[in-house]
């Protein structure tokens, strides 16, 4: 006899009876933001997660549609919060293509220069706080360490450590002196003996390999599924990086490596993290040792661009160029196009779409952020490993929150 209705649902009860659903989050230690999890469980085996987002939820893409090119840094600045800088980077550069706007040779320079500090930066935390949640607390010092040396050299540029909301409109808000290039090649001549620190904390270390080793696969064929960037993908073998497939600023003329594996799991993941960071170190190198003069913003004639502080607070043509720009009935002309740029954030593809329309702000502000593709992967990684695999996984992917909501 055929089965009926209620004989199926008779049996997907008797198959869930030993099943439980476990809360993961919001509020959990190896979260560390503000997401959840829902796990059905058989015993400690993962046999479904349900990601939910919206804990954090701050409407930044409808703000785009009210703050204008350059008040609109301070949103993005707050999206990965972890890397603060290569958020402004990607906007700014997906704006300048809008608008037309060829950068100086020196903002190019110092872009790029802050584009790979925030590679290490955000790499550094990742790592760092793997380890911590696997039980590795030494390395998490070690990379903290190097972290607080970063914001230091951030908040010499610009004046915050944090949320710095340093590029404009073709440019940066200041220009840097000798004095912070010094400290730049006194950073890049350091780092190397903590990253060596690091690896001999955890590349070797029998526990860290044998809760990352073989966790959390996922196949290169998977990988391109589910449209995984970044070191996520390399990892899996995807070999994918904008700055070499699409390069922007300086990446053209630099040599580095696009740095992958094969294994596809969360050792993988860590291992490339790791080189990534080496090669920054590389690209760095390779900057300093050519520091471009001349003027860090394109021309203040150019209505689009702000004009330097000191011209605004002296003299009166600083001021009138300065309301030229920023007031709403005065502004500049903005083409009626629409354009999608990116660039290689420290976590993948970091895209912002535009939509441009009459006065200085967007009609659509649209971002592709690499953390909400890769939280939908989470499932389909954690499914038949343990409980306690929850915070590997999770913590290879490095999930940050205010990416997922927008």
């Amino acid at each position: 006899m055929p089965l009926t209705a209620v004989d199926l649902l008779q049996a997907e009860a008797q198959d869930k009876e030993y099943h439980w659903t476990l809360n993961f989050g919001p509020q959990h230690p190896a979260t560390h933001t503000t997401l959840r999890l829902v796990l059905t469980l058989d015993g400690e085996r993962v046999v479904n997660a349900v990601p939910h987002i919206g804990y954090l939820h701050s409407g930044f893409e409808k703000l785009g549609e009210h703050l204008d090119f350059n008040q609109y840094v301070t949103i993005v600045d707050r999206m990965n919060y972890i890397s603060p800088m290569a958020n402004e980077i990607s906007w700014h550069h997906a704006v300048e293509k809008l608008l037309g706007i060829e950068l100086t040779a020196r903002c190019t320079w110092l872009r790029t220069v802050l584009a790979e500090l925030m590679r290490i930066q955000d790499h550094l935390l990742n790592i760092g706080t793997t380890g911590l949640d696997l039980g590795a607390f030494t390395a998490f010092l070690y990379c903290f360490e190097q972290r607080e040396q970063i914001y230091n050299l951030v908040e010499y540029a610009s004046g915050q450590r944090f949320h710095t909301s340093y590029t404009r409109v073709g440019g940066v808000m200041f220009d840097v002196n000798n004095d912070w290039i010094d400290r730049v090649r006194k950073f890049v001549k350091e780092f190397p003996k903590t990253h060596a620190e690091v690896h001999r904390l955890l590349t070797r270390n029998r526990i860290f390999i044998d809760r990352t080793k073989g966790v959390g696969y996922l196949s290169k064929e998977d990988a391109i599924s589910f449209s995984a960037t970044g070191p996520v993908a390399r990892a899996s073998g995807v070999v994918r990086d904008l700055r070499k497939d699409e390069p922007y600023l300086l990446y053209k003329d630099l040599d580095f490596k696009v740095v992958c594996a094969d294994g596809g799991d969360c050792y993988a993941r860590f291992l490339v993290r790791m080189e990534e960071m080496s090669e920054s170190i590389k690209i760095l190198n390779q900057l300093l040792a050519n520091v471009p003069g001349g003027p860090v913003n394109v021309d203040a004639g150019t209505k689009a661009v702000l004009p330097a502080k000191p011209a605004v607070y002296r003299s009166i043509e600083g001021l009138i160029q300065h309301f030229e720009v920023i007031m709403p009935n005065r502004g500049y002309d903005v083409p009626k196009e629409e354009i999608y740029a990116a660039t290689e954030s420290p976590n993948g593809e970091l895209g912002y779409y535009l939509v441009g329309q009459d006065g200085t702000c967007a009609y659509r502000a649209r971002t592709r952020p690499p953390s909400y593709i890769h939280f939908g992967i989470f499932p389909h990684m954690i499914k038949d490993h343990m409980l306690s695999d929850v915070v590997a996984v999770l913590g290879s992917l490095n999930i940050i929150a205010a990416e997922l909501d927008r």
